[in-house]
């Protein structure tokens, strides 16, 4: 085998060991659980720290709209505390809604969660939903995000 032979083997084994960049299957709907954290603790005393929150549901496809069935919120204890949605919101491709939590609305808990439905007419890059947490106090800030989990594929 000639040299050239054998770097060409050795650069399409090393082409062939890299990671295949993760990709979202299409789907036609998803209802996803998202975690919410309305305050979290600090300090020795476990002091809350009551944090704003913005529910973010982006259309993730260039093409077609999706549909928002169900925004629920519901509280540490996995009751029901608020519909956001009362009847079927439309999102355009590439366009995004949101649902916002006062920092005052100490209602859900520090384990809070909204369950979202969505739907579209054919299958489709699934829409990216997360919720941003916020504070100020004094000279500091928080933030974070918590991303969806899937609970039911349509």
């Amino acid at each position: 085998m000639t040299f050239a032979r054998t770097l060409a083997a050795f650069t399409l084994m090393a082409l062939l060991a890299l990671p295949v960049p993760f990709a979202h299957a299409a789907s036609k709907g998803q209802t996803v659980y998202v975690p919410v954290y309305s305050h979290i603790y600090s300090g020795n005393m476990g002091k809350p720290f009551d944090l704003a929150v913005t529910l973010s549901i982006r259309n993730t496809d260039p093409h077609s709209p999706i549909t928002i069935n169900r925004v629920d919120y519901y509280g540490s204890d996995g009751k029901l505390l608020r519909r956001h949605v009362s009847k079927p919101q439309t999102i355009a491709p590439l366009a995004a809604t949101r649902f916002i939590l006062k920092e005052s609305d100490k209602t859900g808990g520090s384990g809070a969660s909204f369950i979202v439905s969505w739907e579209a007419g054919s299958p489709i890059s699934p829409a990216l939903i997360e919720t941003i947490m916020i504070s100020t106090r004094a000279q500091q800030g928080i933030s974070f995000t918590s991303r969806a989990q899937v609970i039911r594929e349509k």
